[in-house]
Formats: structure tokens, C-alpha cells, sequence
């Protein structure tokens, strides 16, 4: 019989034999690849967790993993149970998502993947940070958190983690970064980390360039989103 442990490395495993763009080279930025018609058919099965808590969305170059960290830490000394949602991890892939600042439990987690793989067999062709982000989406369901800080794993508008309806977006600095795949400029960058700003949604954007500020004020405009 399997230990704790070992179930949780051969989830591990199932996890990294899908599709992960991050450790793919010369990556295409294509709407086959690159759309959320998949996650939002993966949480739909789940019955929406993403939906059971308010979410502060944050996208950005440069940051963006600190001010999520910084956003999670004022929360919690509120005394807000706070859910938190990072990638890449720095020693543990279970360091991704927390609550309270602890990572999810190795039991938990695989409890969470055994739940989602009639899920992923049924839907098909997702990828790791799809599926992991879903199981993200329900960890902080099941642990009743009061808000939960998740960060945009990369660009933005077609990023797995955009399905959710944030109570409040936050765009960091914003600089030339995964340019073969978001674009050339920082125009069209700063497009794709806009893509976050849902309508009527409030905004809040760190100190931009001119060119990336504008992009953003559009945005936020189009969308009757409150920018500060």
C-alpha cells in the first residue's frame, strides 16, 4: 500500500506528463494553445470554485510574485483566512497553494488531484498549470477561505488563472518580458497584462511608462473598471 508520500510524488508525476508551457522552448502564442475554453470547461465540471470567495488578480513583469506576497501578508494580519495561489515553487510544488500562509497539506493535495482526474480524462489536452490551478480553485472552496491572492502565471488576458471575477486587479510594473510570446512592445505587452480588468471591476496599477499606462487606462476605461 502506498504511503502519504509516495501518492503524492505519483501525483506529482501525473501532474508533469500534460503539457507544461513553461518548460517549453519556442512556445506559439496561438489561440489553440493559448485560450481559457479549457479551464473554464474544467472548473465548470467542478462546479465553479473559483466563484466561492472574492479574488484579488495580480499580473505584471516586474514584482508581481512579491506584491501578491506582500497583498496575502496584510490580509492574514487582518485577520482574513487567506488562500494563495504562486508559481513556479521553490522547493516543494505544494508551496503553489496556500492557506494562512501553509502550504497545502501532501494528503490534501492528493485527495484534490484523485477528485479532478475523471475531470481531466473527460475534458482532455490540458495542461499541468490548467490543472493545477483548478485544484488550486477548489483547495480554497474546501478550506473556506476568505479571500484568496492568485497570481497570473504568464501574460494575462489568456492566462488559466483569468476566469475568475476579481474583486480587485492589481498590475505591476509592466517591462518588456516573454516577448516571443506576448508580443514585441511594450503596447502589446501591457495589453495582454491589462487583460486581467474586468468590467466594473476597481484596478490598481503601480507607476507605468507612458506607453504601458495608456494601455492600461484604456482598458480600464472600456471596461468602467476604477483605476488607481
Amino acid at each position: 500500500m502506498d504511503t502519504e508520500e509516495t501518492t503524492y510524488q505519483k501525483n506529482l508525476d501525473y501532474l508533469y506528463k500534460f503539457v507544461d508551457y513553461s518548460l517549453t522552448r519556442n512556445l506559439e502564442y496561438s489561440p489553440e494553445k493559448f485560450n481559457l475554453n479549457r479551464m473554464r470547461m474544467l472548473a465548470n465540471e467542478l462546479d465553479n470554485p473559483q466563484t466561492a470567495y472574492p479574488v484579488i488578480h495580480i499580473a505584471g513583469t516586474k514584482g508581481k510574485g512579491s506584491t501578491a506576497a506582500m497583498i496575502a501578508s496584510i490580509l492574514m494580519a487582518a485577520d482574513y483566512r487567506t488562500g494563495f495561489y504562486i508559481s513556479p515553487h521553490l522547493v516543494d510544488f505544494a508551496e503553489r497553494i496556500q492557506v494562512n500562509n501553509l502550504p497545502i497539506p501532501h494528503g490534501a493535495f492528493n485527495r484534490l488531484v484523485e477528485q479532478v482526474k475523471p475531470v481531466v480524462e473527460k475534458i482532455g489536452r490540458l495542461t499541468t498549470f490548467e490543472i493545477t490551478t483548478a485544484i488550486a480553485f477548489e483547495a480554497f472552496r474546501r478550506q473556506e477561505v476568505d479571500v484568496a491572492v492568485v497570481e497570473v502565471g504568464l501574460g494575462g488576458r489568456l492566462d488559466s488563472t483569468n476566469i475568475v471575477d476579481p474583486a480587485l486587479s492589481v498590475i505591476t510594473s509592466l517591462s518588456l518580458d516573454h516577448m516571443k510570446v506576448l508580443g514585441d512592445t511594450l503596447e502589446k505587452i501591457s495589453a495582454e497584462k491589462a487583460g486581467i480588468i474586468k468590467p466594473g471591476k476597481p484596478v490598481v496599477s503601480a507607476p507605468q511608462h507612458p506607453d504601458a499606462l495608456s494601455v492600461i487606462e484604456r482598458q480600464a476605461a472600456e471596461n468602467y473598471s476604477r483605476l488607481t
